[in-house]
């Protein structure tokens, strides 16, 4: 048996990894900028996350959810203490897509509707609702198609008013900065505009933070760099950096009944203690902070490259827009100077996702090698 030929592969075999670095089955050392899709927040093997992740091994890895697991509690305590989001409650599943998935379903279960409005260039996954609402007609079957979605340019009021005017929508789902698409970002003033029309037109406003979450903006979630309170909040990625959890923060003033959402391995005991360990080291090491900081640090030193024609999105959710096509640069990176960065539906964008506790050392490793590979 083979493979499904799913994958573009880069000609690399990692074997092992710590901190920022990435090693392959040949020796050779790579500085990661990408953290596997944003998905490593706190560094490759930090000994803090390997000595949590044994320790529970030793006790209990899975049982399901028809018993009491006591570190779900933890976690959903932990959680909303670090993002100021104590007023929610969490349901625990296992990627962002099943995050989206999840709450998407719960907003038509409350409201009774089934369209949604998404936005231009949006990711939001690959399972069935989740990808009705990404604007990539190359990974949505006929049967996605079949959802009620609707997608509008962001930062058109005007036209967002006449959709939720209709009285059919149940969700409005938002990256407050677009990952895949490219980082384009919403205006505090839009996003705003949002909240307000969505309460007025009792529609649940979703805020897709599966990338954007856990500190990478500078904020713990993106939409906390607005203003703004939504009914769902989701998430994953870096929240478990590298073990498969998500979830969604449901407003407490959003009820189901039992049986509505459910899971077999959503917050098993392994999940909820490396979510708990990721927690627990942005907390002792103030990884929020330091990533509004060094972002903005990167930003400074991104603005010095002629070549770069603008610097997109926050914290650590980065994009540097050039006038070319990044792919070939991407390759230089990886093969001639052994960094890791990503691409983007925009094909102008480098994609930048490090580790949450990068410094300005490797800031100036990573210029360094940018510039030789644009020479």
């Amino acid at each position: 048996m083979k493979l499904f030929d799913v994958y573009p592969l880069y000609d690399v075999t990692p074997v092992s990894a710590k901190g920022m670095i990435v090693t392959d089955d040949k020796g050779q050392e790579y500085l990661d900028f990408y953290g596997g899709h944003a998905v490593i927040s706190i560094g490759h093997s930090h000994p803090h996350y390997i000595k949590r992740l044994k320790d529970q091994l030793d006790k209990i890895g899975f049982y399901s959810n028809a018993v009491q697991n006591p570190l779900q509690v933890e976690l959903a305590e932990k959680l909303g203490t670090l993002s100021d989001c104590e007023d929610y409650n969490l349901f625990l599943c296992n990627s962002g897509a099943e995050a989206n998935e999840n709450a998407l379903k719960m907003a038509s279960f409350v409201t009774e509707k089934s369209r949604v409005i998404a936005f231009k260039n949006s990711f939001h996954g690959r399972t069935s609702a989740a990808v009705a609402a990404t604007d990539n007609v190359a990974i949505n079957a006929p049967i996605n198609k079949q959802q009620q979605v609707t997608f509008l340019s962001l930062d058109d009021t005007e036209v967002l008013k006449k959709e939720l005017g209709k009285g059919d929508v149940c969700a409005v789902i938002l990256e407050t900065i677009q990952g895949v698409g490219g980082l384009d970002e919403p205006t505090t003033s839009f996003c705003q505009e949002i909240a307000s029309l969505c309460k007025e037109n009792q529609v649940v406003l979703i805020a897709d933070e599966v990338q954007s979450g856990f500190g990478r903006s500078g904020k713990f979630f993106g939409f906390q760099h607005h203003g703004i309170q939504p009914d769902i909040i989701s998430i994953a990625k870096g929240m478990g950096n590298g073990f498969p959890v998500g979830g969604i923060l449901i407003h407490e003033d959003i009820k189901a009944s039992h049986g509505l959402l459910g899971t077999t391995f959503g917050g098993n005991h392994l999940a909820c203690v490396a979510s708990l360990a990721v927690l627990e080291v942005i907390e002792k090491e103030d990884l929020v902070k330091n990533a509004a900081k060094i972002g903005a640090y990167f930003s400074q030193k991104a603005k010095e490259i002629p070549q770069v024609k603008r610097v997109k999105g926050r914290g650590l959710m980065l994009g540097l827009e050039f006038d070319f096509e990044v792919s070939s640069l991407r390759k230089k990176l990886i093969y001639d100077h052994h960094l890791f960065t990503g691409g983007a539906k925009d094909k102008y964008v480098l994609r930048i996702l490090p580790a949450l506790n990068i410094t300005e050392k490797d800031i100036d490793i990573f210029f360094k090698a940018l510039k030789a590979a644009l020479h």
